[in-house]
């Protein structure tokens, strides 16, 4: 095939979708909008979910290879179009066997226990938030400044159902003694991690996910390299208390901040969690209140 019917192809293909598109947009109706930004949404939500998810490690590999297919058609490369058209058939099954925990992280995302926070009031679900979150910064200062190594993880959306299985079902009231105690060199559930669901302390002794990023510091142990593999793989926040120098850190994301006072950390979870928790048609008002708080402190 020459290079200038190659061209002709796809000045054609462009041509015909150009006038496609014109009538497209001639037709265009009040509902086709609202298709439009039901579907964006959705977008929306499933590149969160790939950012959150180790998806977006295979993401690239899976744009190159339809890239590759649409090319190798546009030129009439008949092998490689066949070939390349076997294994995109085959990994539409290949897809939902690896991306399995995606994919039921996002089921997770749309359960009824979304729905059943919402009958909670917004006062009673940040009070609680708020009260666990202090408890866990005052086990967390004390912590550091003993040298005791910590790691506590806050499930938010993603269940880490998986995760609890691993470790030993404690369902106890968040309070600093429960916390320092677990973690307690001596203690049988000191070495794993505390899963902290609904604001109390739901499991501890947890096996959690190294992270794959071969780029992080060598300094980091054990513990800071499994709360960014949880960070990776969830959506969760991880403290981490470090055994060899007491510094107190947060991994959320895939990046790990470091060098939190009580305080700090504090202010920081509430931020990242308080919110979670309030209902949406609460967060506004929540918001607010928030900002009107802000105020009065420096107006102090």
């Amino acid at each position: 095939m020459s290079i200038g019917n190659a061209l002709s192809n796809i000045w054609e293909f462009l041509v015909n979708n150009f006038y496609q598109f014109i009538g497209v947009i001639r037709g265009f109706r009040i509902k086709d909008a609202i298709d439009i930004i039901v579907v964006a949404y959705l977008i929306y939500k499933l590149i969160k979910i790939v950012r959150q998810t180790r998806a977006k490690q295979l993401l690239g590999g899976i744009v190159a290879l339809v890239l590759a297919w649409m090319i190798a058609s546009l030129f009439e490369m008949t092998t490689m179009t066949v070939i390349l058209r076997a294994v995109v058939d085959v990994g539409l099954i290949a897809l939902v066997i690896i991306f399995q925990p995606e994919l039921r992280n996002a089921l997770e995302l749309v359960s009824l226990t979304n729905f059943r926070r919402l009958g909670r009031k917004p006062s009673e679900v940040s009070s609680k938030a708020v009260e666990c979150i202090d408890s866990i910064c005052k086990a967390c200062g004390e912590m550091s400044l003993k040298k005791t190594g910590a790691l506590i993880v806050f499930e938010r959306e993603t269940k880490l159902g998986d995760i609890i299985k691993t470790g030993t079902i404690v369902d106890a009231q968040a309070n600093p003694e429960v916390i320092c105690n677990i973690f307690y060199p001596k203690a049988p559930l000191h070495d794993g991690a505390m899963i902290i669901r609904d604001h109390r302390v739901y499991a501890a002794g947890c096996i959690l996910p190294l992270t794959q990023n071969s780029g992080i510091s060598k300094e980091l142990g054990t513990r800071h390299r499994a709360s960014l593999g949880m960070s990776e793989n969830s959506d969760a926040i991880v403290v981490v208390v470090s055994e060899e120098t007491g510094v107190i850190s947060v991994a959320r994301d895939g990046n790990l901040k470091r060098d939190f006072t009580p305080k700090e950390l504090g202010d920081y979870l509430k931020d990242c969690l308080v919110q979670d928790d309030v209902p949406s048609e609460s967060r506004l008002a929540w918001l607010k209140n928030k900002l009107r708080k802000g105020g009065d402190k420096n107006d102090e």
